[in-house]
């Protein structure tokens, strides 16, 4: 017999109680946090030691909303320069302990510190001499008395009304997990060319790791022509290399000058000059802003947006011109 519809409840909201209920969600995990404050002590010195000292990885477990917090926690603590990884409790006695090596560090995350799937593999991790650091609500629980280092993340009252859906603890737990990658992070002296580094598809990391070399125009893509060019050849090689600009360079390829959009705007603008009978180096602009190929794509950008140009000519050590890019190419890479 299929079970009864459940008529739909009223859809009529009421503004102050939600907004009440919100603000005391906030305000209850609020103080959550700020009651693990006292407990960061020696305790949490010697997980942070435990985990220095690892040779391999921290492998973090939880089951439910704490595997959820867990796989954050591992998360974070990778790309902050503690090589870690989840496992999940359930899998772990069905296979993947053998993912669990002697040189590692478990942290298992546990409000109750009952958890059965975590008790059922501590022996074996025991048994491997692999230090535990345990995060629970519950000092007295078996999880926190079989750890190493127990971090005590126990909350007075969850957010929840009913007092049953994880969300204070969860809270807590994550902070606590937070305070520990932070922590190893400055410990190591993690820099945030180390986080571009494991982030290299991010904008941090395309802004620290992304260099000149790797967005310039080369070769046949330089736009590039001899001082006695007329205007009329500059513009073509111009529209042929899409930059809006091109070199003036002598026979070795050495920079004397750029000409630019704006160059030819200023010069019609001038009654005196006879454009047809013109060479692109009466009306270059000379000492042109220029880059090196070593440098940073960040950098480029930073150097348009200063001067207010569009495209710089990349230049060697003997201002050969090497390269060329334009604030499109900057864009396209999402530099900027």
């Amino acid at each position: 017999m299929n079970a009864p519809i459940a008529k739909p409840k009223s859809t009529r909201v009421d503004a102050a109680a939600v907004v009440r209920s919100a603000r005391t969600v906030i305000a209850t995990e609020a103080a959550a946090i700020r009651a693990l404050e006292p407990r960061i002590d020696q305790t949490f010195v010697d997980a942070c030691r435990l985990i220095l000292g690892c040779k391999g990885r921290v492998v973090v477990t939880g089951m439910g909303k704490s595997g959820h917090v867990g796989r954050k926690i591992a998360a974070t603590l990778a790309s902050t320069g503690t090589p870690a990884f989840f496992v999940h409790p359930g899998e772990a006695s069905h296979g993947d302990l053998g993912m669990i090596l002697p040189q590692d560090v478990v942290l298992a995350l546990s409000n109750s510190g009952e958890t059965d799937e975590i008790l059922f593999i501590l022996p074996v991790i025991k048994r491997q001499g692999i230090p535990l650091i345990a995060i629970t609500g519950n000092p007295d629980s078996s999880l926190a008395g079989q750890a190493d280092v127990h971090l005590d993340a126990g909350i007075s009252a969850e957010a929840c009304p009913l007092g049953l859906a994880p969300t204070a603890s969860t809270t807590a737990a994550l902070v606590m997990g937070d305070a520990l990658a932070i922590a190893l992070l400055e410990a190591r002296g993690f820099t945030s060319e180390d986080f571009a580094r494991s982030h290299p598809a991010g904008s941090l990391g395309r802004r620290l790791l992304l260099h000149i070399s790797d967005v310039m125009h080369t070769g046949p893509g330089i736009p590039m022509i001899h001082p006695d060019a007329t205007i009329t050849e500059a513009l073509m090689e111009m529209t042929r290399k899409h930059l809006g600009m091109t070199a003036v360079v002598d026979s070795e390829q050495r920079l004397l000058g750029v000409f630019t959009d704006g160059d030819l705007r200023r010069a019609l603008d001038d009654d005196g000059v006879d454009l047809r009978n013109a060479h692109v180096s009466d009306l270059m602009t000379r000492g042109p802003k220029v880059i090196g190929a070593d440098k940073l794509a960040i950098e480029a950008a930073q150097l348009m947006e200063k001067y207010q140009i569009h495209a710089l000519l990349v230049v060697d050590h003997t201002q050969r011109v090497v390269g060329a890019l334009n604030i499109h190419d900057l864009l396209r890479a999402r530099v900027v």
